[in-house]
């Protein structure tokens, strides 16, 4: 694990406060209101959603990104809670994405 990430790592528990952990075979699962967490990623950390696909009827997985080439991957649940379940850095897209679609 490089240090940049190791330090993003402990920024993320930080500055989320006191985090709600999901029941997830991962040990440390950083989980806040989907509004909040997106709000956080946005503003916190400077990363937009560039993808996202649905896993089931009940979750949908999202990739955030930032200009840095960091990226976070996100499970939103259909009760309203995000969970971080994946981070990391030198992120690159292999497909342009369409600016026809929304």
């Amino acid at each position: 694990m490089t240090f940049s990430l190791m330090f993003r790592t402990a920024a993320v528990a930080l500055l989320l406060g006191q985090p709600a952990y999901a029941k997830s075979p991962i040990a440390e699962v950083i989980c806040e209101p989907t509004a909040r967490m997106h709000d956080k990623l946005r503003h916190q950390f400077g990363a937009q959603q560039t993808a996202s696909g649905v896993r089931g009827p009940e979750q949908i997985m999202e990739v955030w990104t930032s200009r840095r080439g960091d990226w976070t991957l996100v499970v939103t649940y259909a009760t309203g809670t995000s969970c971080i379940v994946a981070m990391g850095d030198n992120w690159i897209n292999r497909i342009e994405a369409d600016p026809t679609r929304g």
